[in-house]
């Protein structure tokens, strides 16, 4: 099973926006890949949903939440860890997530994220992670 973190950008751009990242859907639908988040993680997933850019009642937020998130993600407890981004502390959370679940990636496009050299989670853009479940 690839067990991965994805980046909140990520989440919702899948949600909402499809393209490559819309692409991971099916393969968390199907169980060929199990979603890892921190209730950290859980909670800004939340938080970005409800903003006025993305025009989401709060009927539609709880859909999502409850049939396109909830379901599909184990949520672990995840202590607090090395410092790994100086320019942007709160995406740190991800790689503890990926590091403490034992995550094959961590799937993002966040550019702090993806241009770490030293970390120990694989940190991958969802293209480059779509390339390489399909091999």
């Amino acid at each position: 099973m690839n067990r991965i973190v994805l980046d909140t950008n990520v989440l919702v751009s899948a949600l909402l926006l499809g393209g490559a990242p819309g692409k991971l859907i099916q393969f968390w639908q199907t169980e060929r890949i199990h979603l890892l988040a921190s209730r950290e993680i859980m909670d800004e997933y939340l938080r970005v949903l409800t903003y006025p850019k993305f025009s989401l009642s709060e009927e539609e937020i709880h859909c999502l939440l409850t049939q396109e998130i909830l379901p599909w993600v184990e949520v672990i407890s995840v202590p607090q860890g090395k410092k790994w981004i100086p320019e942007d502390p709160e995406d740190d959370k991800f790689i503890w997530c990926a590091l403490e679940g034992k995550a094959r990636a961590l799937v993002s496009g966040d550019k702090h994220l993806l241009k770490l050299q030293s970390c120990p989670v694989r940190i991958l853009s969802p293209a480059q992670f779509l390339r390489g479940i399909k091999e």
